[in-house]
Parts: structure tokens; C-alpha cells; sequence
């Protein structure tokens, strides 16, 4: 069997998860995420948040999620802002677009977004007159950590979020690997921190040791919509069995297990990385979470992948290439190991 490291939602859910469906089976719940169970974890990411007036919802998928979200705070004539490489710009398949909005990519600087490149596209859209002909931005999406691995820093996601602000749009965090990102030694910022510092953002478990599942979370309950549960149901990502997605939330902010899985990504990946440099190898972009990019020869990648699952990113020039390593929640250090041996 070959080693795997193509993505970090290849295994299926960590115990303690499974237990709590498990545990949790033969009672009779209510539907639609109004069940007991998701009422606890509702709880408990409020007090993981630090936000008691948070509004929360759970979804299955991050696709979903993002598309929900970002349909619902924009008008029709409405565009949302985000990075050329963010993932509703690259790996969505047009999700927000076939929504009837449009994706406004800006330049990216490791896969970020700056205050100052958004700033003089918002500045440039109000001066124009011909702005009523235009798609108008209506909020900003980042990703944390980004499609590269990499992190904004507290000052950095803190001017976003008052140019936000400033122009009365909000500001939408996709956290499908929030719990890499808050784990890296780089990161400067806790949960309660990055929840005050947007509008909305999503918790992601699909990646971080549940089966599904991404937990809304509107810090600023002043910006949703009225009737959400309605508006999450006409996009089709309303669960009838609400209860699968609050036991596996409620299981991961139970005795802060979402804080500690999600440090073994990190661990094992900076083993990894220090092999990389180590045996000499390029990096594409330097991550301080569970994706290494790194630049390999087209010929020795055709050999790797013989032994060894991992995600082709792009190509580099006519003769390289560059392939993405991931480690998760479950990754274990002894096939680290074998992989630096087969490099």
C-alpha cells in the first residue's frame, strides 16, 4: 500500500468522535440541527469562542459552507472579494458563481490577501463612474490557513477587518484548517482572538478528525439574515439528522480534543520539512502548517509516485513540477519516516 499524504481528509474519524455517535445512537433527537446534541456543541464553541451571543450553524462540507454563506450576505448585484488562489476562486468547481455572483479575484501575496491591495481596489470601485455598471463588492473571503499553508498574522487580519469595516462589508474566514492554523508555532492569534477579528467564520472538521462537518460560527450575529435555517434548506445543505454533525462538534470542543488533534498535523509536518531542507529540496512557498509545496523534477516525481500518494499542485517549468505534502490529525510519525527515506 502506498504512503499518504495526498490531502488530510483521507481517514475517517478520530475515536473519541465515533464513540460519541455511537454513545449517542439510540436516542431519539429532533431534526435540523435543533436536536440536544447540537445544542451542547453550540455551547461549547461559544465558550471556546468567547462570543455568548455567537450564532452557529453546522454543515456538512466546506463547498456547502462557503457557498451558503457567502449567497446569503450578498445581493444580487453583489461580488465578493478574495485572493486568485483562494479556494472559492480555484477548487470550488464556480460554486459561488452558478449562485448568480461573482468571484473578484485580487493578487495574492503567499497566498494572502493585503489591506492595501483591497484597499485600492475599493477605493478605485467608488471612484469610478461607472460603478452602477459594475459587480459591486459586497464582502471579503479569506482563508486561514490559505491554499498555500501560510498565515495572516493578528496586525494583518486586524486592517483587513477594519477596512472591512470601514466600507460596512463583512469579512468571511473559510476555516477548513482552522485548527492547523491556530496550532503552528507561527500563529499569533487564539480562537477567541480570530472570532473578533471577523464577521463570520467556519470551524472546519471534515479535515480535523470528523467524518463531516464545518460549524458556522457569525461572531457578529448583527450581519445574518433573517429565517437562516430556511436559506440554508433552499441551498439544499440543510442535514435532517442534524444530531451526526452536533455529536461529532460536540466530541471535538469536549476537553479542547479539536486543539490537541489538530497539533500532530503540525508536528509531523515540521518533521517532514526539516527532512526536505535537510535533503536539499526546493520549496515552493514556506509553510508554517500541514502542507509542504515543494519543486521536484518531473522524472524523480513519476518514481515517487509509485510508493508514495500526494497531490500534483502545477507545473513549475518544461522539467519540474510542484506536489503538495499534507499531514492530519492522524498522521503518523512512523510513515514520515519511510517517506524521508524514499526522498
Amino acid at each position: 500500500m502506498k504512503l499518504f499524504f495526498m490531502n488530510d481528509y483521507g481517514k475517517g474519524a478520530h475515536p473519541k468522535v465515533l464513540q460519541n455517535l455511537i454513545d449517542n445512537n439510540e436516542s431519539v433527537q429532533v431534526g435540523y440541527g435543533f436536536d440536544e446534541l447540537s445544542s451542547r456543541a453550540k455551547e461549547k464553541i461559544r465558550k471556546a469562542c468567547k462570543r455568548n451571543n455567537a450564532e452557529i450553524y453546522f454543515l456538512t462540507g466546506g463547498t456547502q459552507t462557503n457557498a451558503v454563506v457567502i449567497n446569503s450576505l450578498l445581493r444580487s448585484y453583489e461580488g465578493v472579494i478574495s485572493a486568485n488562489t483562494g479556494h472559492i476562486n480555484v477548487h470550488e468547481a464556480g460554486a459561488i458563481e452558478i449562485t448568480g455572483h461573482k468571484v473578484i479575484e485580487l493578487p495574492h501575496e503567499d497566498g494572502k490577501l493585503t489591506s492595501k491591495e483591497v484597499k485600492e481596489y475599493l477605493d478605485a470601485f467608488h471612484k469610478d463612474e461607472n460603478k452602477s455598471h459594475m459587480v459591486m463588492p459586497g464582502m471579503v473571503y479569506i482563508s486561514f490557513p490559505t491554499e498555500y499553508g501560510t498565515l495572516y498574522s493578528k496586525q494583518e487580519l486586524n486592517s483587513l477587518y477594519q477596512l472591512c469595516q470601514e466600507y460596512r462589508i463583512p469579512l468571511f474566514i473559510d476555516g477548513a484548517r482552522l485548527g492547523y492554523g491556530l496550532a503552528a508555532p507561527e500563529c499569533d492569534m487564539d480562537l477567541p482572538t480570530l472570532a473578533g477579528l471577523c464577521d463570520v467564520f467556519y470551524i472546519g472538521g471534515t479535515k480535523i478528525g470528523t467524518l463531516s462537518g464545518e460549524a458556522v460560527v457569525f461572531s457578529n450575529p448583527e450581519i445574518m439574515p433573517d429565517n437562516y435555517v430556511t436559506i440554508i434548506k433552499q441551498m439544499g445543505a440543510l442535514l435532517a439528522k442534524g444530531r451526526l454533525l452536533g455529536a461529532q462538534f460536540d466530541a471535538l470542543f469536549t476537553d479542547d480534543l479539536y486543539f490537541e488533534i489538530s497539533k500532530n498535523a503540525i508536528k509531523t509536518a515540521h518533521l517532514l520539512k526539516q527532512a526536505l531542507k535537510e535533503k536539499g529540496y526546493r520549496f515552493y512557498i514556506d509553510s508554517p502548517t500541514n502542507q509542504q509545496f515543494i519543486i521536484i523534477d518531473n522524472d524523480k516525481m513519476d518514481e515517487l509516485h509509485k510508493k508514495v500518494q500526494f497531490a500534483y499542485w502545477e507545473k513549475y517549468d518544461e522539467n519540474h513540477t510542484i506536489i503538495r505534502f499534507v499531514t492530519d490529525w492522524s498522521t503518523k510519525e512512523e510513515d514520515v519516516r519511510k517517506l524521508i527515506e524514499l526522498l
